[in-house]
């Protein structure tokens, strides 16, 4: 049986308008889903708080069974989750299935989140038990955007859950059904009581009101850093947690004894994988100098050996960009780094939404794809002479999210990274990583820290509570 009935998603009893959903790589519509508006989120937040209520009473191994069945529920229905992703949101089938796998393997680790110890037992100076507790927070309101769209959504939803919450998620429209309504429907299969977990795809306006409205005390975003500051000022202003995921523009070092033959296919990974849509993605290649020529060399030619196209119906390395107005982003600031001086080494054109990886070389602090997040396929390289230069230029710019170091000295990377702020260090990798039992997060403009995934999960989703406990009355001076 199908998990994905399109007649449900159109007679879901939302306010905003009729949108289409459309395959990136060809321009078919695939279905249409009713979007939320603003004024939706008031009775949703209501039905999720009042579902909570009952649902944090429930003995911890029921959520746990409930997570565990969600999580065999993204292996069981792999192939036919498999084709949106493809198709809704231009990943290629191996990225899918990468998805899937993170999908579940959240689930699993969440599963297990529910038995964990929930507090300690305290010193007191008077005559009773003391001690804390972690308790839910209530309504988690998790806003989450279209380049993972399933990873980015349950790795808030499903440990939120666990931990005995709500959860409303406003998935991004142009991925509505693979990050939010292909949700919906596994957690319904795996027994989730009603009303505990509410979609509502929608705009700006939406993920607004859900920050806004004060039955949800805890707000999980993933998305680019302007918006997330506007997301953060809000929620100062409601005195809200915000759980902020935010833009990157990550380095690669390649240090002067790495193994050329080996850091090619690991640095081509780090900024073609999905089309370069990954907030880890590898932004600024900084190789040194004695390597430099042959790098810009070799990851030129393993780009143009790269297939682009529809990822649906031919065996291809990349699919398109989501939309057009991200192709011109993208294009925009090659078509600027070249008119500032750097050189095109490879790609630089597109057909349809469809972008040839690229790479640039004589890149400097000016050049607009080095200094900004390209948000595709492009890989700035620029060279460098000594350790602390490298150090100094990965430093350097508004993003800490994650950071890769090549050599054949472990030590001399760890110790580089050291001089580097980031939330995320691969030593012998590339950027883009990602586990469900690892915390997750950046510093400076790529967010707040850790939020996401092992010990990081308990801290963003449960409020502390003291509490005490004495045999008698206590008695005062009074």
């Amino acid at each position: 049986m199908p998990l994905l009935d399109p007649k449900i998603w159109q007679s879901r009893p939302l306010s905003g308008p009729e949108y289409p959903v459309t395959e990136p790589a060809t321009g078919d519509q695939l279905a249409t889903v009713t979007l939320a508006a603003a004024e939706d989120i008031r009775p949703a937040v209501h039905a999720a708080g009042t579902a909570q209520t009952e649902w944090a009473r429930v003995p911890h191994f029921v959520r746990a069974g409930v997570l565990r069945r969600a999580g065999d529920l993204f292996a069981a229905h792999a192939e036919e989750l498999r084709e949106w992703l493809v198709r809704e949101s231009g990943s290629i089938p191996g990225k899918a299935d990468f998805e899937l796998h993170v999908a579940a393997q959240e689930c699993y680790e969440a599963a297990a989140l529910a038995s964990r110890p929930t507090g300690q037992v305290l010193p007191s100076e008077a005559p009773r038990l003391s001690y804390t507790r972690r308790v839910p927070v209530g309504v988690v309101g998790v806003i989450a955007p279209f380049n993972a769209p399933l990873i980015l959504s349950i790795r808030s939803v499903a440990p939120a859950l666990a931990l005995g919450n709500a959860v409303v998620l406003k998935p991004d429209p142009r991925t509505a059904v693979c990050g939010g309504l292909a949700l919906a429907a596994v957690f319904a299969e795996a027994g989730l009581p009603d009303e505990l977990l509410q979609v509502l795809p929608g705009g700006a306006e939406v993920g607004a009101a859900l920050v806004a409205d004060p039955q949800a005390p805890v707000i999980s975003f993933t998305g680019s850093t302007t918006a997330g500051r506007a997301v953060g000022e809000a929620a100062g202003r409601h005195l809200k947690r915000a759980h902020l995921e935010l833009g990157g523009n990550s380095a690669l070092i390649v240090l002067a004894d790495a193994d050329l033959d080996a850091v090619i296919s690991t640095a081509a990974w780090g900024s073609f994988f999905h089309q370069g849509q990954i907030c880890m993605t590898t932004g600024r290649h900084l190789v040194h100098e004695s390597l430099y020529d042959e790098y810009v060399e070799r990851l030129a030619a393993k780009a143009d050996l790269l297939t682009v196209g529809d990822p649906h119906r031919a065996q291809v390395h990349l699919g398109p960009i989501i939309d057009g107005a991200q192709l011109a982003k993208v294009h925009g600031l090659v078509e600027a780094s070249t008119a500032s001086g750097a050189r095109l080494a490879a790609g630089g054109t597109h057909e349809d939404l469809f972008y040839r990886p690229t790479v640039l070389a004589g890149v400097g602090d000016d050049t607009p794809a080095y200094a900004e997040e390209v948000f595709g396929p492009v890989a700035p390289v620029r060279s460098f002479t000594t350790a602390e230069e490298a150090a100094a230029l990965a430093a350097t710019g508004p993003y800490g999210l994650s950071l890769g170091i090549v050599t054949r000295d472990a030590a001399r990377g760890l110790d580089l990274a050291e001089r580097i702020p980031t939330g995320i260090v691969h030593i012998n990798d590339q950027t883009v990583n990602d586990e469900a039992v690892a915390p997750f997060g950046g510093v400076a403009a790529s967010g707040t820290g850790a939020r996401f995934g092992g010990e990081a999960n308990i801290e963003a989703f449960t409020d502390v509570r003291w509490t005490t406990v004495r045999g008698d009355v206590a008695s005062y001076p009074f």
